[in-house]
């Protein structure tokens, strides 16, 4: 009666209960989901003996690389089922493999980077290595999130890194491989652990829930794989995320649970509100934008999936088979194909533009909605934008015909001559007046220029000094100074 009654509290508080995530971690290279190609290369290394002192893993988050580096940890330290040496053959478990796994192995040391980043960690390392492993074959040292180590901690570690003892192992593991120095690369073996596909990710989430007995339907399964994007864990958290929501009613785990639960939108919702905006019905999309928004569908999500939804029409025109992706349903390939051969390149890049400047401004505005709300007035009055070679066909449509040229007119007739003008007089030229159509007949540029020490009017004055000197010049002129 006590057992069961520990029992019955146990499970109600969850004392007993391991998420998805670490219940269905991988255990041997079999296990692992997307990554054969590492697999290959470890399996040839130790086959052949040629098993290096420093292994790099990188890759996004959640697609194994701290569970890797245990599994290789414990393929290092194999012993049992008759072998004696380093295998990469785990289907049996050997005398460490529990432990290690579990990360409690005397000889596997695990070090979180993040938390531990000075030198004084890593010369406790430095120290260490000279010991023998007290239980295991090798002294293994896993480095979680490498690049958060200092640049002294990584200038102490070269020298070890370089040549270590003969009985210790490396294994570091990093999401940011570009902020780990050449240096400590080149001193690695690196393995690039690849983000997983659609289809990979889909197959984990079968068997899981195959597992647990949990009823998943297609629609469902491409949801939680589509918001995975890549990430094992991330799937399986998101799995467990929507049974914890869905409760004990396994029916209401269905694709509209799991679209308000991650704050999505309907995919065939998201093709009516593009169509909406490339047909220029601008109503007729913030009206849609609003039911999806009411529905819970978050305003940065829709932009992102719009330009997601761009991306992939845009890919139909070119990439054979890329309606071949299994987080599209049937229909939604039909209307992608029917959208790539309608939508020219320039529009669909035009609008991608429009949306990745628009996902920025939803990440930084007051209001999310309004923020989105003006990017789809700004893409609809977009789609109707005509491009510059329509532009120019426009202009060329409208231009007026060219206007036969005009006949030649007769010449006119040859005037009159006209009277002489009269001579002036003696005795006004004496006088030294002159009639005021005789003065106005001069021009003022020619009696500008007559004095050759003149400057004229129309050329700039440089300085003040030059201004005040000018008189000076005149009356030289005059006077003859300078002659």
């Amino acid at each position: 009666m006590l057992a069961e009654a520990d029992a019955e509290n146990n499970v109600q508080s969850g004392a007993d209960y391991k998420v998805l995530a670490r219940k269905y971690r991988p255990r041997n290279f079999d296990d692992l989901i997307g990554q054969e190609s590492m697999v290959r290369t470890l399996t040839n290394a130790f086959e052949t003996g040629r098993i290096a002192h420093a292994f790099m893993l990188t890759g996004v988050r959640g697609v194994g690389k701290t569970t890797t580096a245990r599994i290789l940890a414990r393929a290092l330290n194999y012993t049992g089922d008759g072998v004696d040496a380093p295998s990469i053959n785990l289907a049996h478990p050997g005398t460490h493999c529990e432990a290690i796994m579990d990360g409690s192995h005397v000889d596997v040391i695990e070090m979180d980077a993040a938390s531990r980043t000075g030198i004084g960690d890593i010369r406790e390392i430095i120290e260490n290595v000279r010991y023998a492993p007290a239980a295991a074959r090798f002294k293994v040292y896993i480095i979680d999130e490498v690049h958060m180590l200092s640049k002294a901690a990584f200038n102490g570690l070269l020298k070890t890194l370089e040549e270590p003892p003969a009985h210790v192992k490396f294994i570091f593991a990093t999401t940011e491989i570009r902020q780990v120095p050449v240096t400590v690369l080149s001193r690695c073996q690196r393995f690039d652990l690849r983000r997983l596909t659609p289809e990979d990710t889909s197959a984990l989430l079968d068997k899981v829930s195959a597992a647990e007995d949990i009823k998943l339907n297609d629609e469902v399964t491409a949801l939680i794989a589509r918001a995975a994007d890549g990430s094992a864990r991330d799937a399986l958290s998101l799995l467990d995320r929507a049974l914890a929501h869905a409760g004990d009613a396994g029916d209401a785990l269905n694709a509209e649970t799991v679209r308000g639960l991650l704050g999505l939108a309907d995919r065939g919702r998201v093709f009516d509100l593009f169509e909406m905006l490339m047909g220029g019905k601008l109503p007729e999309a913030l009206a849609e934008f609003q039911a999806q928004y009411e529905l819970g569908a978050d305003p940065a999500v829709i932009i992102a999936d719009l330009a997601e939804l761009t991306h992939w029409i845009t890919r139909l025109k070119y990439v054979p088979g890329a309606d071949e992706d299994v987080s599209f349903s049937q229909s939604a390939r039909a209307r992608g194909r029917s959208a790539a051969e309608m939508l020219s390149t320039r529009v669909l890049s035009r609008a991608w533009q429009v949306l990745l400047k628009g996902h920025e401004e939803t990440q930084t505005a007051f209001n999310t909605r309004a923020a989105a709300e003006m990017i789809l007035i700004r893409l609809a009055h977009m789609a109707d934008t005509p491009t510059p070679d329509e532009l120019v066909r426009q202009y060329e449509s409208a231009k007026p015909a060219p206007t036969p040229p005009a006949s030649e007119s007769p010449a006119p007739a040859p005037s009159p001559p006209s009277a002489p003008t009269p001579a002036p007089s003696a005795s006004s030229s004496s006088r030294g007046s002159a009639s005021p159509v005789a003065l106005g007949a001069v021009p003022k540029q020619a009696a500008a220029v007559s004095d050759p020490h003149r400057l004229p009017r129309s050329q700039p004055r440089k300085s003040g000094c030059l201004r005040a000197l000018r008189p000076f010049w005149n009356w030289s002129a005059k006077n003859a100074i300078w002659a």
